[in-house]
């Protein structure tokens, strides 16, 4: 699976029916050449469309749950370090994890990383990843809800939650609904 659940209007002449897409898509070349080009949209449709990808003339209006980057899986990257993938499960896109920059949204239990400023520079880790981290997080006592730290690999890395400063600026879809 793609990992992507998202809908966009198509052009008029077209029926101007929203149509759902949720694909396994085969064809890595165009699923990288689509995502690569997802931007936050800009324009007086951004609240309903909050994210677009230019295809030649053609520009697909995107909405999706949360964010167009959700984090996949987590793979061995050049020289032993590991990488968040997004877009497929095989490492389609990729980021390097920066267990540092790993925060958790008090409100919703989602958990965040740095993605491609293009992007909106935030991407979402999928649940059975972001429960996986989870289980390494370190808190500053047992009533707090807030991670202050991740042990990764034997290290301990204080959390800086910087990436949840970049929430408020990008739409607010599904986020503050409940946790998948």
């Amino acid at each position: 699976s793609s990992g992507i659940n998202a809908e966009w209007p198509l052009r008029p002449g077209d029926d101007a029916r929203i149509k759902n897409f949720t694909s396994c898509f085969k064809e890595k070349k165009f699923l990288r050449f689509f995502l690569s080009r997802v931007r936050l949209n800009r324009s007086a449709n951004a609240h309903d469309w909050p994210f677009v990808s230019r295809c030649g003339s053609e520009m697909n209006f995107i909405r999706c749950d949360d964010l167009p980057v959700v984090y996949q899986t987590l793979v061995r990257g050049d020289g032993g370090r590991w990488d968040l993938s997004w877009g497929d499960e095989n490492g389609l896109m990729r980021v390097e994890f920066e267990p540092s920059s790993v925060a958790m949204c008090r409100e919703t239990g989602r958990v965040y990383h740095p993605a491609p400023d293009l992007h909106g520079g935030v991407g979402l880790i999928r649940s059975k990843l972001a429960i996986e981290i989870s289980s390494k997080f370190m808190f500053e006592s047992e009533a707090s809800c807030q991670p202050t730290g991740i042990d990764w690999q034997g290290q301990l890395h204080e959390l800086h939650h910087d990436v949840l400063k970049l929430l408020p600026g990008l739409p607010a879809l599904g986020r503050h609904s409940e946790s998948e």
